[in-house]
C-alpha cells in the first residue's frame, strides 16, 4: 500500500486470452449455469489461471444477459483474471437507458487466442459440481438420489430474476420438502419478482425468501449449514466450510435446484 500511496500507479500484466466456442443448442432446463460448471470441469480449477476467458458461438450469442452474467461469473473458478462475452445488439439493448456515457465495443483481434477450445454442447446434460471442488462436475445422473438438507436458489452467480422464473415454474402448484432459501441477486430482481408473481409462486411452494444480496453462500446470514448438513446450490463455491463448518455443498442450476426441492434428494429437472 505505502508503494500505491507513493507512486500513484499498479502494475498489471494483460492476460492472454483463451477463446471457449460454444456451438449446438441447449436442451430442454439445461442453462447458462450447466454451461459454466461445464467449462469448469473441462479446464480444471487452475485451467486458466492468470488469463482471460472469452465466450463465443450462436448460444453464447443466443444467451440473455442474465445468463452472459452466469457463465462469466464462474470465470475466476477456472483462475481467471476475467471472463467475457463480446458485446453485441444484446448488450447495446442492455445498456439502453443504464449506460451514464458512450461507450464503445471492443473486440479481440482475429488470430490473438492463446488458445482456442469448442464444445458442441447439443447433448449437454445438466452439471452438478460436488464437495469440495468447483471442478469435480459430473452430469446429475450420476449424482441423482444424493439427499439433501437445504436448497439454496440465488448468490451473484444465479440470482437474477430469470433464474427465480425458472424455479418458480418448475415450482409452481407443487411444494418444496426441503428447507429452500430464494435471495435475489438484487433491490431491482426483488421488485420484479414481486410485481410477476414469481415470489408468490415461490413462497407457497414453500420457499423462505431473504432480503437482496449474500447470505449463506459464503456462511454470513440465514441459511448457514449445520455440522454435517447438506445443501445443493447455485452458488459458485462448494469449498469445505464454505457455507458452514462440516457442511457439504453441491453445485447446480435453479432449474436442478427446483426439481432437488420438491424431491429432496438431487434431481434431474429434465424429469421433475
Amino acid at each position: 500500500m505505502a508503494e500505491i500511496y507513493s507512486q500513484g500507479r499498479l502494475w498489471f500484466k494483460v492476460p492472454e486470452t483463451i477463446n471457449i466456442r460454444i456451438t449446438g443448442r441447449l436442451g430442454p432446463r439445461v442453462s447458462a449455469k450447466d454451461l459454466a460448471l461445464m467449462a469448469v470441469g473441462e479446464l480444471g480449477a487452475d485451467g486458466a489461471t492468470y488469463k482471460a476467458l472469452e465466450y463465443t458461438g450462436e448460444v453464447v450469442e443466443d444467451l440473455t444477459i442474465a445468463s452472459r452474467m452466469t457463465l462469466c461469473n464462474m470465470g475466476v473458478e477456472m483462475g481467471a483474471k476475467a471472463a467475457i462475452v463480446p458485446p453485441d445488439r444484446t448488450t447495446d439493448a442492455y445498456l439502453e437507458g443504464r449506460a451514464r456515457r458512450p461507450y464503445r465495443p471492443l473486440h479481440s483481434d482475429p488470430g490473438s487466442y492463446d488458445d482456442e477450445m469448442e464444445f458442441d454442447v447439443a447433448g449437454l446434460e445438466p452439471q452438478v459440481a460436488a464437495p469440495f471442488r468447483v471442478d469435480n462436475v459430473s452430469p446429475v445422473k450420476d449424482l441423482e438420489g444424493t439427499e439433501v438438507d437445504q436448497v439454496f436458489i440465488g448468490t451473484c452467480t444465479n440470482g437474477r430474476f430469470e433464474d427465480l422464473a425458472a424455479a418458480a415454474r418448475m415450482a409452481e402448484g407443487k411444494k418444496f420438502v426441503v428447507r429452500t432459501l430464494v435471495i435475489p441477486a438484487s433491490r431491482e430482481v426483488l421488485l420484479e419478482a414481486l410485481s410477476t408473481g414469481v415470489l408468490e409462486v415461490l413462497v407457497k411452494a414453500g420457499a423462505m425468501i431473504g432480503t437482496p444480496g449474500c447470505g449463506p453462500c459464503l456462511g454470513a446470514h440465514m441459511g448457514v449449514l449445520g455440522e454435517g448438513e447438506v445443501c445443493l446450490s447455485t452458488a459458485n463455491r462448494n469449498f469445505p466450510g464454505r457455507m458452514g463448518k462440516g457442511s457439504l455443498v453441491y453445485l447446480a442450476s435453479p432449474e436442478t435446484a427446483a426439481a432437488t426441492a420438491l424431491h429432496g434428494s438431487i434431481t434431474d429437472p429434465r424429469e421433475a
